[in-house]
């Protein structure tokens, strides 16, 4: 099934980056947002980034966004949504 995504990253050390999804227009259930991590993961490991750390963001306003991934991770991307310190563009998983 075909979702609209959306990608942007949170840059958390020098050498290091969050990869963020997120998925516009619909709420999805748990294994359907552990499929698109790890194809983005998929991805990012075919780029040469093996251990990606990847947060799904679904919900359209402040109030009903809803974050995955791992909570240090949650929290960094959580504070750069909120200072606007996030730029999206389109992603294509399939």
């Amino acid at each position: 099934m075909s979702h609209r995504l959306t990608y942007g990253i949170v840059r958390d050390a020098p050498r290091r980056v969050i990869h963020v999804v997120r998925v516009q227009d619909e709420i999805l259930e748990a294994p359907e947002i552990v499929d698109i991590a790890e194809r983005m993961r998929e991805r990012l490991a075919a780029r040469g980034e093996a251990l990606a750390d990847i947060v799904v963001i679904q919900g359209d306003f402040k109030e009903t966004l809803r974050l995955f991934g791992a909570a240090y991770s949650v929290g960094r991307v959580r504070a750069a949504l909120f200072n606007a310190a996030l730029s999206w563009s389109p992603l294509d998983l399939e």
